[in-house]
């Protein structure tokens, strides 16, 4: 397919993920079946200019006056993709499978790409819902941590320390110019390609034989914040995929043990692979089978219950940004009410002198900072852990500046630490 064709595909698949409300992979694995003709290069093109149009929907709209779908790739060609007008205007010919030719009016607006007076959920590209949260969690800032949710993320990997070490790792993967992250001692990182399509990792050797892990900068960080060390009883109540349970494991050095849990087994299905290939030993899944008590042993014993909360995911939305659009003002609530629910549940494993590490992958005040508060003032046994303290104690000074100002705890955002978005916070219990 001619890039002018892609460019139409993309507004296609926009137009049915408009139309029914529903995930952009899941539009775009229709379109694919609908036109077999389109190789798999042209189908990751065009899956990079959905997400790209999804990035600045809502600037682009502005720009260009009107939310279509068209008017979304045309702001992604200009914000996302740097064209000029003209190159804009050699995709938009009208000509065969091309979209229609830009008008008078289009080549003004993209040659402006004016935002200003532009509301901060706009300039931010978050939902206008959202804009009081963002607010109270970024005051004068909220469009600019909003802008920079909006950027393509890049790809983050954590070397397992129970096989490699970074400078190893670094030499097996040279030919993708790997650098080390800023903050996390055991994270790379790797740069998208042009077109904003990731690296292929998944049949690389250095993946294949574990010695990395495709992980996030912000969520090696909460991993190596939890401080787990070798000997300690630790429980991932909300383990998912087991991402953090793996980052846990190659700190503990295979000593100890771990218990790897979540209420859904099927977000626990893909942590049996990844612990076969990381060559870690001391975890325990313990999937739930259906009214029993899985966890019923663990009572009063951990040293630590780590807390990936379930939560909006507006933390990821670089890496999600469809997600930003299908979320309702209902689902934070929901989601409020889920993080209450798993800290008291936590409660019923953490020993005196246990720590419970509570993260989430939001920016949002209401599902962190919040939280944290209220359980705090219905639990005086429990007491935050002041965050200099915290980050020093890890290894991680350079965190320190990055603590919340809002209560325990750390922020982490794309804007302030070039990280998806992430709070971790941690309480002692006396």
């Amino acid at each position: 397919m001619i890039p002018a064709a892609r460019a139409a595909a993309a507004i296609e698949v926009l137009a049915d993920i408009d139309a029914r409300r529903r995930p952009a992979a899941d539009a775009m694995k229709d379109w694919g079946l609908a036109h077999r003709f389109a190789g798999s290069g042209d189908r990751a093109a065009i899956s990079s200019l959905v997400y790209d149009a999804l990035r600045r929907k809502s600037s682009s709209g502005w720009i260009m006056g009107e939310a279509t779908p068209r008017a979304e790739i045309l702001g992604a060609l200009r914000q996302t993709r740097g064209l000029e007008v003209e190159a804009i205007a050699a995709l938009f010919t009208g000509e065969g499978h091309a979209p229609a030719a830009l008008t008078d009016a289009e080549r003004e607006r993209l040659a402006a790409a004016d935002l200003s007076g532009a509301p901060p959920h706009v300039a931010g590209d978050f939902p206008e819902w959202l804009a009081p949260q963002f607010e109270a969690s970024f005051g004068d800032k909220a469009a600019d941590e909003g802008r920079a949710l909006a950027e393509r993320a890049p790809v983050d990997l954590r070397v397992n320390l129970l096989k490699a070490t970074r400078d190893k790792a670094l030499a097996a993967l040279s030919y993708l110019a790997p650098e080390p992250t800023p903050f996390s001692p055991v994270g790379l990182r790797v740069g998208m390609r042009p077109d904003g399509r990731a690296p292929p990792l998944a049949s690389d050797p250095a993946y294949v034989k574990g010695l990395v892990e495709v992980q996030d900068e912000g969520s090696q960080l909460a991993a190596l914040l939890a401080e787990a060390r070798a000997g300690m009883q630790v429980l991932d109540l909300c383990a998912g995929a087991g991402g953090k349970t793996l980052a846990l494991a190659a700190t503990m050095e295979n000593q100890g043990q771990i218990y790897a849990a979540d209420p859904d087994a099927h977000r626990l299905a893909p942590i049996f692979a990844r612990l076969a290939r990381s060559g870690a030993r001391n975890v325990q899944v313990r999937a739930p089978r259906g009214r029993e008590d899985v966890l019923a042993d663990l009572e009063g014993r951990c040293d630590l219950v780590l807390i990936d909360a379930p939560c909006t995911g507006s933390g990821a939305w670089r890496r999600n940004p469809d997600a930003k659009w299908r979320m309702r003002p209902g689902a934070l609530e929901q989601r409020i009410k889920d993080q209450d629910e798993t800290l008291e549940n936590a409660l019923r494993f953490v020993k005196r002198g246990g720590r419970i590490v509570y993260i989430t992958c939001s920016v949002l005040k209401a599902e962190n900072e919040d939280r944290i508060a209220e359980f705090m003032a219905r639990h005086d046994d429990f007491l935050p852990v002041d965050a200099g303290a915290e980050a020093r104690s890890a290894g991680l000074p350079a965190l320190a500046e990055h603590r919340s100002s809002f209560g325990p705890g750390f922020r982490l955002s794309p804007r302030a630490t070039g990280t998806d978005g992430f709070y971790v916070a941690t309480l002692a219990r006396v």
